[in-house]
């Protein structure tokens, strides 16, 4: 008997009829069974657990404008709890098996674009409005004609930038790239050399975690930030590394394993203030930058995994994708409630899908290991960048796929998409990168005559972009500097 035969019958009720867990979740409607659904979310949960440790490295590491930083223990019990109520509330809204967390490239918007203009109760503000702004395109269908609006290379090429800001962020916080006053701007290591522990801990851990993924082991940059860290304890207890040598988090192992959550970060938001602190125009564009990242992210996944786990209808339209769309702009919301970043699907998703999810019991497996891990907030302060950055390499490389699906012969698309790409990396900014390539291409094609090319949904995105890359000239115009 195999093991999906063995399986169904175990799961099914006495007399053929449907349990509680198969009428919820239409188990036998979709051909699955209890045993098969918590394997996945199990497998989902070690698939993106990382970012459990990742997200509290990347928001923890910078500073808000008066000079703030957020703390690592209390953004990882915020971390997991928003991870946990957002992916338990799409298996029961949705039914899908689409787990979600703090996005990478989200939070870096909030982290590197939001934060150093505004507080970080302004920024998280932003992250509300985001997920709320999201939920209101869902219902109204203009989600979709905004996404239309915006070149498919585009979206792509956008994509590519954010792999490659997010990887660099990854090499400078671990030290392997150092910035200097005088040329070049950015050198390996220290003075062009690599001639410290931490820095051997991150090329480590950096070629571990490329190993096991190119080898397809589960839970594979898990392993390797879980390895990088041993290993920088060990190298912390025994050798000597000089004071601050590892930057904001020294490994060192704990008193205790297990603590109470530190639900200190709940509810510090300020939803409008970060309009008068940075000024409505940049304010907007950071909403907008959030809004763009966050929901054609999302849709791009939640298409490819639920096509992967055979959930599309002869339409080729996903069931309840009102109620998914619905539920990944409030848990978008819910990210910024708890300042642990806008949520949102996790492509990891479907290594869950890969061991035969199909329904929303995975996420309810996935979630309450995510709630779980509440209670292992201290490993959090032992988790070096030097451990954790490598994680953004690897999803930076990952990210830079979706680079062929540009078409390099055609110009009119292929400058745009060249200066989205680099000019996030080179100018440590999303915002930036985004705009250059939505303007470069509205501008390419009005110069050639092709306005109808160009979607009436895009000229006022365009707009808003060239008022701010303008928006130090007009303020010297308006006596406002």
């Amino acid at each position: 008997m195999s093991d999906s035969t063995t399986a169904t019958t175990a799961d099914s009720p006495p007399g053929g009829g449907r349990g509680p867990l198969d009428r919820l979740f239409d188990l036998s409607g979709r051909g699955t069974t209890v045993a098969r659904e918590l394997r996945g979310g199990v497998t989902t949960f070690f698939a993106m657990a990382y970012i459990i440790l990742l997200n509290p490295i990347i928001l923890g590491g910078a500073k808000d404008v008066t000079g703030a930083t957020l703390s690592i223990p209390q953004l990882t019990t915020m971390t997991a709890l928003s991870a946990a109520v957002a992916t338990v509330l799409m298996g029961l809204v949705g039914n899908a098996p689409l787990a979600l967390a703090a996005g990478l490239g989200i939070n870096a918007v909030v982290a590197f674009q939001a934060a150093p203009v505004m507080t970080w109760p302004q920024a998280m503000g932003l992250v509300v409005i985001e997920g709320l702004v999201i939920v209101l395109l869902a219902l109204t269908g203009i989600r979709e004609r905004i996404m239309n609006s915006i070149p498919l290379a585009l979206k792509h090429a956008i994509a590519v930038g954010i792999g490659a800001f997010i990887a660099l962020v990854g090499l400078y916080d671990a030290g392997f790239v150092s910035s200097s006053e005088t040329a070049p701007p950015l050198a390996l290591g220290t003075g062009g050399h690599l001639a410290t522990w931490p820095s051997l801990v991150f090329a480590l851990t950096l070629l571990l975690m490329i190993v096991l993924y190119v080898r397809r082991v589960p839970g594979a940059i898990l392993i390797g930030i879980v390895a990088g860290t041993a290993g920088a304890v060990l190298i912390e207890a025994n050798a000597s590394v000089p004071k601050n040598g590892w930057g904001i988090v020294t490994p060192d192992m704990p008193d205790k394993l297990f603590a109470a959550p530190d639900f200190g970060l709940f509810g510090e938001v300020d939803l409008f203030g970060g309009f008068g602190r940075a000024g409505f125009i940049t304010a907007l564009v950071v909403l907008f930058t959030l809004v763009l990242s966050g929901f054609f992210d999302a849709m791009g996944t939640i298409l490819g995994i639920t096509d992967e786990a055979g959930l599309l209808d002869e339409r080729g339209q996903v069931p309840r994708l009102g109620r998914i769309l619905s539920v990944d702009g409030v848990s978008a919301a819910f990210g910024g409630i708890t300042s642990s970043s806008a949520n949102t699907v996790f492509v990891e998703s479907a290594a869950g899908v890969g061991e035969g999810a199909k329904t929303g019991l995975a996420n309810i497996a996935t979630g309450a290991l995510f709630a779980a891990t509440l209670f292992l907030t201290p490993l959090a302060a032992v988790v070096p960048a030097q451990a954790a950055a490598p994680a953004l390499v690897v999803v930076g490389a990952l990210m830079m796929a979706q680079v062929a699906k540009v078409d390099w012969d055609d110009l009119d698309i292929a400058i745009p998409s060249f200066l989205a790409i680099v000019l996030m990396p080179f100018t440590y900014s999303i915002t930036i990168g985004i705009g250059a390539g939505l303007v470069s291409f509205a501008v390419i094609k009005l110069a050639k005559g092709r306005l109808r090319e160009v979607s009436v949904w895009l000229w006022p995105v365009v707009v808003l972009f060239l008022l701010f890359f303008a928006i130090y000239p007009i303020e010297l115009w308006l006596g406002v500097k």
